[in-house]
């Protein structure tokens, strides 16, 4: 009997569940430009193996950033705590396959029932036969299952598959920000080295002008106020070389919690900065939007959206399902096994809304405004993206003429020291004048400088807007 009543479901289910109502899922098109406007000199990486890998930190050449960055990924708070939440996307695919299966339950139980004779419409005979009351033993198997006519079960399961790879793709979102993050904080940390190196070497420089200019005082040459110009240049100095040493500690502090370890317990080693912008392969703005892991959770979670749409679709239909029990149904245990306890009961059900006051219909326009919401999302993703990639192509563009510039003026500036201090000793100027040239000359060193950190800060973010070295052949098969 069991046999015949699975294959009678499953013949059921090949013949009823083969339409599946609701939109067909379309990729949405987006504002494409065959290639980036500030591109300039940036070439498209031919052939492919020159494009960035997964390891992308590895391009800047540095020993220190290549041994913090793989910790991200396996001691980061927030990338275990965006992995947990793919894991959780993921179980909820298995919830929702378990709908195309057979849900089968067991209830075995043991009473006894005596009537009161005493209550009315009561027959005397009954009572008088059936003084002691009954007893039933049961052991009962319960076979329930919904055939997924319009579909509505797999769309479930295609929802949840598209939400966990979706989930997929912000875990790779969320790691290469912090990866960027990591970085840009280790440049900007080695840029604070190099202005304290420079500011601690324009100390030493200072405090022997002062001594110098003291010597002179000393001596009646120079007056007394040279002194206290030199005396104010040189604490001036140190003032921003302790203020120098506040924000480089601020850095170790970020890139201590960024790797999962307390402040306290992390130490970066110094070292000034003194690098320049690596070449980073390009791409075509088409690419990017194979590249970009944000782009690629925006256009699953428009998939899943459109499978929201086909399950409220669904609901316009009647639902069909079959139900069946079998089991055992005995007064005694000794009766129990016999074939004449056996009992059993089979058939399907068909059930369908008649009046829901536009219930359904309210779903279905509400399912249809979140699809082109997901669809208008997605699209500002990618513009979002493409903005990105051109913003720090422009700065790195931008910086490259101006780091020579700058150059050219710090070198003027540190001759123009020279020439205003000898000229100060020989007498024909006044300290003012060195004072002067002394604050230009270092303001452009740190300019120099800070161009330098802008460089590889850009060459990080334009990194991270190619989408590091993350394509969607990465995403999980779910």
């Amino acid at each position: 009997m069991m046999r015949r009543m699975t294959t009678t479901l499953a013949a059921t289910t090949l013949l009823l569940s083969g339409c599946m109502v609701g939109p067909k899922y379309v990729k949405p098109t987006v504002p494409m430009a065959p290639s980036f406007k500030e591109d300039g000199a940036w070439q498209t990486a031919q052939p492919a193996d020159t494009a960035l890998r997964g390891d992308w930190w590895t391009i800047f050449n540095d020993q220190q950033l290549d041994t913090l960055e793989p910790q991200v990924a396996t001691s980061n708070q927030s990338a275990k705590a965006a992995e947990a939440r793919f894991r959780e996307a993921r179980a909820l695919i298995q919830f929702n396959k378990s709908n195309l299966a057979p849900t089968i339950g067991v209830g075995p139980s043991a009473g006894g029932l005596r009537d009161s004779s005493n209550q009315p419409y009561f027959s005397s005979s009954a009572a008088a036969n059936n003084g002691l009351g009954t007893g039933v033993v049961q052991l009962p198997i319960d076979l329930s299952y919904e055939v997924d006519v319009w579909g509505r079960i797999r769309r479930g399961v295609s929802a949840a598959r598209e939400e966990a790879t979706a989930s997929a793709g912000d875990l790779q979102t969320a790691l290469l920000s912090l990866q960027a993050e990591l970085a840009m904080d280790y440049f900007e940390a080695r840029a604070a080295d190099a202005e304290e190196k420079l500011l601690n070497d324009t100390v030493k420089s200072y405090d022997e002008a002062y001594r110098i200019t003291t010597n002179r005082f000393e001596g009646g040459v120079s007056p007394k106020s040279d002194v206290d110009q030199a005396r104010t240049q040189l604490e001036s100095a140190r003032v921003q070389a302790s203020d120098v040493a506040i924000i480089r500690a601020q850095y170790e502090h970020a890139i201590a919690v960024l790797i999962g370890k307390p402040p306290a317990s992390f130490t970066l080693e110094v070292t000034p900065l003194n690098a320049q912008p690596p070449a980073i392969p390009m791409a075509l703005p088409s690419q990017l939007l194979e590249r970009r892991p944000d782009i690629a959770s925006a256009e699953r979670r428009v998939a899943e959206a459109n499978d929201r749409v086909g399950i409220a679709t669904a609901a316009y239909y009647p639902t069909v399902s079959f139900s069946a029990a079998v089991g055992l149904e005995s007064t005694a245990l000794t009766n129990l096994m016999k074939s004449s306890s056996l009992l059993w009961s089979a058939g399907p059900t068909l059930s369908e809304t008649v009046f829901d006051y536009g219930r359904r219909r309210s779903t279905v326009i509400q399912a249809k405004a979140s699809y082109d919401e997901t669809v208008a999302n997605y699209r500002q993703t990618t513009l979002t993206a493409f903005q990105q990639v051109e913003d720090n192509l422009a700065v790195l563009r931008v910086l490259n003429s101006e780091a020579q510039q700058q150059h050219q003026a710090t070198q003027s500036a540190e001759s123009a020291v020279q020439i205003f201090n000898n000229r100060y000793v020989g007498g024909l100027d006044t300290y003012l004048q060195v004072v002067t040239a002394q604050t230009t000359a270092l303001l452009n060193e740190r300019n120099d400088i800070d161009i330098e950190r802008r460089q590889m800060d850009a060459s990080v973010l334009l990194i991270k807007a190619l989408g590091g070295g993350w394509d969607t052949t990465k995403l999980p098969k779910l």
